[in-house]
């Protein structure tokens, strides 16, 4: 063959992404289990994945691509639970839970008690609300999910009762003494507030007991309100937080935040917990696209470093973008913290006074840093660190002793407030990867422990609802009979589930 010398020469061109990672997800209408790869393009990282029957899907995982990458070097070595309860026979994340190829124990354990709400939110990741097929557990159910996640963890950290709404239960005071009775070191009820707001013996209630209350807290506007929860809220939040304090509760406020709905009230959100003598913490949410959500754009959706820069630039006279590190526990994109020391008055990060990067850094041939500071602040960078517990107040001592204080902030104990970004993983961005990392765990009555992101994703949540309501899976997931065979219970007892010395 000749060649034209008329003709130009045709040129190869480069990608407009760079390819981080190939990984597994699922197609987020029928849940089948699908190739994914995660790619850089124009400085933020995104998921894209095909299912043959609903074609390609991409999202959003975060914002950030140089933080994203460069959060590899706090993805420390999990911890193997005491047992597993099912075996390894499909892969991830179909083999749930928890089955010896997961990477990473349980520092959190959920029990969902019911699926009804005396609220039906815009916005619910557990579709619940006033129903008439839903499902409330029995105590007999509780005591079980219990005494499986006892034999998981041996000395579990923090267990948290969901729902639904865990308040209007009627055994949701015996619930809690069941977990008491075990050796469980923190409580926690996640709830609207709407009790604590009107029943005046409620936080005493759960002051007795010892509970930390994790109350939904959206923001200011009434616009906010409405959108997420279909209702204002605003007088009802501040009765419960009056009522928490009363009783000497501690809190921490959940919101959940959608981009261009209430990412402007972040620091609002902060600043008002900073002044509530009942608040330890604030968690911010960006929103779970699963269950019940607002029309949204999956390449425009809000991630992690999103709320951290937008937190900074909202409260700039006490935040900067590198106060908060990420979590070592779980995958280190899904969670970061930062901690601050307050009197009311003055504030300082802990990042300030501590350099984290000499502690919690596990790539980099640095010297050992003291074991005991060292110890503490992985303490504190867990997700079963809740401010005002015995376990964190001991670690922020260790953690602050032989720092110069400003006076007023010697006592750190009573002194630490919390700030969490948790971006939980949804159909759209499910990322096995990061998904086998997973510390936040449901527990089921069939006595399993699912990772926390599976359980919304994949279709386990539909699957243990038509076992406690008998409504078929096929009323609420496509491509039900296919998710019925992909994720068909393990045999609860065999030698997989019962102990992982064989696996480790």
């Amino acid at each position: 063959m000749t060649h034209n010398a008329n003709t130009s020469p045709r040129r190869k061109t480069d990608r407009d992404e760079v390819f981080l990672e190939y990984t597994r997800s699922v197609c987020p209408l029928c849940k089948t289990v699908v190739d994914a790869q995660a790619n850089i393009r124009d400085g933020k990282v995104y998921l894209r994945k095909r299912c043959k029957e609903h074609g390609t899907f991409e999202a959003l995982v975060y914002g950030d691509a140089d933080a994203y990458v460069a959060s590899a070097r706090f993805n420390k070595p999990g911890t193997l639970p005491l047992a597993f309860q099912t075996e390894v026979r499909d892969g991830c994340p179909t083999d749930c839970g928890l089955c010896p190829e997961h990477k990473q124990h349980a520092c959190l354990g959920i029990i969902e008690v019911n699926s009804d709400c005396n609220l039906d939110c815009p916005i619910c990741f557990a579709d619940s609300g006033h129903q008439s097929d839903g499902f409330s557990l029995t105590l007999d159910q509780v005591e079980k999910m219990l005494d499986t996640y006892v034999t998981a963890e041996g000395e579990p950290e923090v267990v948290m009762f969901s729902g639904g709404e865990p308040s209007i239960h009627r055994n949701i005071l015996d619930f809690i003494d069941a977990a008491r009775t075990r050796p469980i070191a923190n409580v926690v009820l996640n709830t609207n507030g709407i009790r604590l707001a009107t029943d005046r013996r409620f936080a005493p209630a759960l002051a007795e007991r010892d509970v930390i209350v994790y109350l939904q807290f959206d923001g200011f506007d009434r616009a906010t309100h409405l959108a997420i929860r279909g209702r204002d809220l605003r007088e009802v939040k501040q009765r419960a937080l009056d009522a928490c304090a009363a009783a000497g509760l501690r809190v921490m406020l959940a919101a959940a935040i959608e981009r261009d709905l209430n990412d402007h009230e972040l620091g609002a959100i902060v600043r008002h917990g900073l002044q509530q003598p009942a608040v330890r913490g604030v968690v911010l949410q960006p929103v779970t696209h699963s269950g019940r959500h607002l029309e949204f754009d999956p390449l425009t959706r809000l991630t992690n470093s999103d709320v951290i820069q937008a937190l900074a630039a909202q409260l700039p006279e006490l935040l900067r973008p590198d106060d908060f590190f990420p979590v070592p526990c779980c995958f280190p994109t899904c969670r970061s913290i930062s901690y601050l020391l307050t009197d009311g008055r003055d504030t300082v990060p802990l990042t300030r006074l501590v350099s984290l990067e000499d502690h919690l850094d596990y790539i980099a041939n640095r010297a050992l840093p003291d074991p005991g500071l060292r110890g503490a602040l992985e303490k504190l960078w867990s997700a079963s660190a809740f401010p005002g517990t015995a376990t964190t107040s001991t670690q922020l001592d260790c953690a602050t002793c032989g720092i110069d204080l400003p006076k007023a902030l010697r006592e750190v104990a009573d002194k630490a407030f919390m700030l969490v970004v948790q971006d939980f993983q949804d159909p759209y961005t499910l990322n096995a990867r990061t998904l086998m990392k997973c510390c936040v765990e449901m527990l089921t009555p069939d006595g399993r422990i699912i990772p926390f992101c599976a359980y919304n994703s994949v279709g386990y949540r539909e699957q243990v609802r038509e076992q406690l309501t008998g409504v078929p899976v096929a009323d609420v997931v496509p491509n039900a009979r296919e998710l019925q065979l992909l994720l068909r219970p393990s045999p609860h007892g065999s030698k997989n589930a019962r102990d992982h010395g064989d696996h480790s």
